[in-house]
């Protein structure tokens, strides 16, 4: 076959997405010194899914609910972008599961079979790098309860997503549709993005390869707490956080520029 026609028919076969990833090493041990680095890192859209953590349609902290308001609004160019290219979409609105027990998409997840779990490697959880202990909540009198109810609805949800805020429902579908790669958005990466079953410390510990997308997300952080910050340097470091010791992660922008 002549160069030019291979190099076509290549171009033609190749599914891959290669986005910038990026994560923190120590280059020296011990010197706790981490740089930023970024890397290449290929997506075949088939076993790639994004999962939305807890994306509720209320939040009890009028700060966090505006701030929840704003990332819907850039959230959905990517999910259509990702959908159009054959990327599964999950939904996780957490405690919302009998708004959806009907919805499709909840029933189509709860009928996949379920995968024995693996054992969950051995990863040191390492302490934050902010002060949450308060809850996190940056508006004055704010009070935790269940405000939330559902996801919020500005989100789409595509008749081909599923819904599920259950990490074994989650694994299971991942490994049955041979998943390789789970790309996380949603709130807060301090509190659900990481602690939740289906996002990125368990899931990391199960063997899935995680990635932040670190501009569709935010934090529980109050900057009258250590480390004296603003709200989004707080944000910045929790982000920081998880590229040191859980996943990388990659800007919404790039994500969404190589899916077109």
């Amino acid at each position: 076959m002549p160069l030019l026609k291979w190099f076509l028919f290549a171009a033609a076969v190749t599914t891959g997405v290669t986005i910038p990833i990026r994560s923190r090493v120590e280059l020296f041990r011990g010197s706790n010194e981490w740089r930023e680095v970024t890397v290449n890192e290929t997506l075949e859209p088939s076993q790639t899914a994004i999962i939305l953590c807890d994306l509720w349609d209320k939040h009890w902290c009028r700060g966090a609910n505006a701030r929840v308001g704003v990332l819907t609004e850039r959230i959905n160019p990517v999910l259509r972008a990702a959908r159009a290219k054959g990327i599964l979409v999950i939904h996780a609105p957490s405690d919302t599961m009998d708004f959806y027990k009907d919805a499709p998409q909840r029933r189509a997840i709860l009928s996949i079979p379920k995968v024995a779990l693996p054992t969950s490697l051995d990863i040191p959880t390492p302490k934050l790098p902010i002060d949450d202990s308060d809850g996190g909540c940056d508006t004055e009198g704010d009070k935790s309860y269940k405000a939330w109810s559902r996801q919020h609805p500005a989100i789409e949800i595509g008749p081909n997503d599923l819904i599920s805020d259950k990490g074994d429902e989650v694994y299971s579908a991942l490994k049955l549709r041979g998943i390789k790669h789970l790309l996380v958005a949603g709130v807060h990466t301090n509190m659900c993005i990481l602690n939740r079953t289906f996002a990125i410390r368990q899931m990391t510990k199960w063997g899935v390869k995680c990635i932040l997308l670190r501009d569709l997300t935010d934090a529980m952080y109050d900057p009258k707490d250590a480390p004296y910050v603003t709200h989004d340097q707080g944000t910045n470091l929790v982000i920081q956080h998880i590229e040191q010791h859980w996943a990388p992660t990659v800007l919404s922008t790039d994500l969404l520029s190589r899916l077109r």
